[in-house]
């Protein structure tokens, strides 16, 4: 009888986990440290699907061969306005700045992940475009100071309060946002688990 099979995610993010039980697929979560730089030779959307590989080349290296039926998730999202990818702030001024620059105008959100079974690779992506109303520079540094966004690229969580009441658009998929494109990683894990259909 074949041992059911496993589904890691390649992350600790609160946020993934919880977009990825919207799947009703049963997971387990392990905890990568890689080098996040973007190569300047790669397009935006070529980066964060290769720094997803990368997370998720990293879980599979620390299985063991009774893992081999395993299925492994890695996801990364970034900011980008005026063609410049935002990674997460290093400290508050850094948080000021960025929030600073994407006040009052669009800037997109892209999220790329790469599902790895069995030797095999699938990887995508999702763009989401989103807008910002004005914040004043005490309403920026309230948010800042209250929800300390220093761990989400372009300083900011969309499901954040504070910062909800200032998003005016958003053009696709909202939880690709927040950190997962559910629909699309859903479409992408089905046919692995057809018994969680």
């Amino acid at each position: 009888m074949t041992a059911p099979r496993r589904l890691i995610l390649a992350s600790q993010s609160p946020r993934r986990k919880e977009l990825l039980a919207m799947t009703g697929i049963p997971f387990e979560t392990a905890s990568v440290e890689i080098d996040e730089t973007f190569d300047p030779a790669l397009t935006v959307e070529e980066n964060v699907m290769a720094i997803s590989r990368q997370k998720a080349e990293a879980v599979w290296h620390m299985l063991t061969s009774a893992d081999a039926n395993a299925v492994v998730l890695g996801s990364d999202t970034t900011v980008v306005l005026d063609c410049t990818a935002l990674g997460k702030p290093g400290d508050f001024d850094h948080a000021f700045e960025m929030l600073s620059a994407l006040q009052g105008r669009s800037h997109e959100v892209l999220t790329g992940f790469c599902i790895l079974h069995e030797g095999n690779a699938v990887m995508n992506y999702a763009r989401t475009t989103v807008e910002f109303a004005s914040m004043t520079p005490g309403e920026i540094t309230r948010y800042i100071e209250v929800m300390k966004p220093f761990d989400k690229a372009g300083a900011y969580g969309i499901q954040d309060p504070l910062l909800a009441c200032f998003v005016t658009r958003i053009d696709g998929c909202y939880y690709n946002v927040v950190g997962l494109p559910v629909s699309k990683v859903y479409a992408a894990l089905k046919p692995l688990f057809p018994s969680e259909k």
